[in-house]
């Protein structure tokens, strides 16, 4: 049996058809806090301030675990002496998620939060950076030059200190919070505009299986994290849990369910299929930068708006001193609506790349959740919350009755598939062990 090959520096390169590994599923257990954590500090401040920052650090940790995914693609994280490398990067993804609530002010005692976020990001990147130049040495293809790979994260690091420096000058409080947004932005456009650039240049999707896979488990963690923080949101545990509430919930868990469904019923295995049809190379790259990259932040973001949202409504409705009857009065409702209009047109657009095809149904979906929205946010919280959960229920409903023989073509082409890949494991193994 062939090994895996081993480079510089005892890593050891992933090859076609491989897998997700398990050090990867324990690595994305500190993102699952981490988006965790977006959702409490948002929801503790649910104002305009309150979301673009909840936003900004989850496309700036959104970062760091893709680029943690370029390298995951190249070698295998749990062999040789990656999972030492990878623990450091785990206790500094943590550690960023701890200082999430202080991303852009300094509260009294401690490190600077702003400080320790920029400097645990530098250490994500700078591993990986140190290990995909490891990793990359000797490749016939070749990489971008070591100044494209560290001059971005570097450049990033120095505006977030910036960021976090601002708040000291002593400007107001709506001027600080401006231009730490503005810095905070430069960074991530100097991260996101050279990861778009290299993305034909120096990389590759070594193995299909493994990059879908990986992108699909990140996306069911964010579904997961939806029903954690709207159940933890609530605010239950300490008051009895009321009739309203039962119901809410059951109406949470509809509209997660449908989110659900509209991504890996049909969209999500036919994706993988025109995945490992498009040509390798320039034209693979740019498909996993376009579809997987850039497309899944707005779908994460699209299911944390909509947690934010839920978990109000149901604190509204397990509330004694009010009822299922009245309006909920902040901006629950329209986070709801339009953090599932966020994820369905993202998820549109990656129809788009990955297939070339829209479906007019979910297109009707987010133009219903649209005019819905004036409507939801004035009727009493249940009848609002039952709004959302009959769209998103609806909209499977129709594409199961309309889309019905793609849906039965599509499931014998991918049961061929893994019949057939099932056949050849077996009979390899059965090869080998005689």
């Amino acid at each position: 049996m062939k090994q895996t090959q081993t480079v510089r520096g005892g890593l050891h390169l992933i090859r076609p058809g491989a897998r997700v590994d398990r050090l990867e599923i324990f690595f994305d257990l500190v993102f699952v806090f981490a988006f965790y954590n977006i959702a409490r500090v948002t929801a503790g401040e649910l104002t305009g301030h309150g979301l673009i920052a909840g936003m900004l650090v989850l496309a700036l940790l959104w970062w760091a675990w893709c680029s943690h995914m370029v390298l995951a693609n190249r070698i295998r994280l749990g062999e040789g002496v990656a999972p030492l490398v990878m623990f450091v990067a785990m206790a500094a993804v943590f550690n960023a998620a701890l200082a999430i609530p202080q991303a852009f002010d300094q509260r009294s005692g401690g490190p600077p939060g702003p400080l320790l976020l920029a400097g645990c990001y530098l250490v994500i990147r700078g591993l990986h950076v140190a290990l995909y130049w490891m990793a990359s040495a000797g490749d016939p293809a070749g990489h971008p030059p070591l100044r494209l790979l560290v001059a971005p994260p570097l450049t990033a690091v120095a505006l977030l200190v910036g960021a976090g420096l601002v708040p000291y000058i002593g400007y107001s409080d709506g001027t600080a919070f401006a231009l730490q947004v503005g810095l905070w932005l430069a960074a991530l456009t100097v991260e996101y505009a050279v990861g778009y650039v290299l993305a034909g240049w120096g990389w590759a999707v070594l193995s299909a299986n493994h990059w879908v896979e990986r992108f699909e488990l990140i996306l069911m963690i964010a579904l997961g994290e939806l029903l954690v923080s709207i159940g933890v949101g609530s605010d239950l545990i300490d008051r009895p849990v009321t009739w309203p509430a039962v119901l809410g919930a059951s109406f949470a868990v509809a509209i997660t369910a449908a989110l659900w469904w509209t991504y890996f019923d049909l969209v999500a295995p036919a994706a993988i299929q025109a995945f490992h049809a498009t040509a390798q190379g320039r034209p693979r790259t740019t498909l996993a930068r376009d579809a997987y990259v850039f497309l899944h932040l707005p779908m994460i973001a699209g299911l944390i708006l909509t947690a934010l949202g839920i978990e109000r409504v149901l604190n509204h409705l397990g509330t004694p001193s009010t009822g299922p009857g009245e309006p909920v009065a902040d901006l629950a409702v329209p986070l709801a609506y339009g953090g599932v209009g966020l994820y369905l047109l993202a998820h549109l657009g990656f129809q788009l790349r990955t297939l070339g095809t829209v479906t007019g149904t979910r297109i009707a979906a987010i133009v219903v959740l649209a005019a819905a929205i004036p409507v939801a946010d004035r009727v009493p919280a249940m009848i609002g919350l039952g709004m959302l959960a009959a769209i998103c229920v609806l909209l499977v409903v129709g594409e199961l009755l309309l889309l019905g023989g793609s849906r039965r073509l599509l499931r014998e082409s991918a049961l061929r598939e893994r019949l057939t890949h099932e056949a050849r494991e077996s009979a390899r193994r059965r090869r080998r062990y005689q």
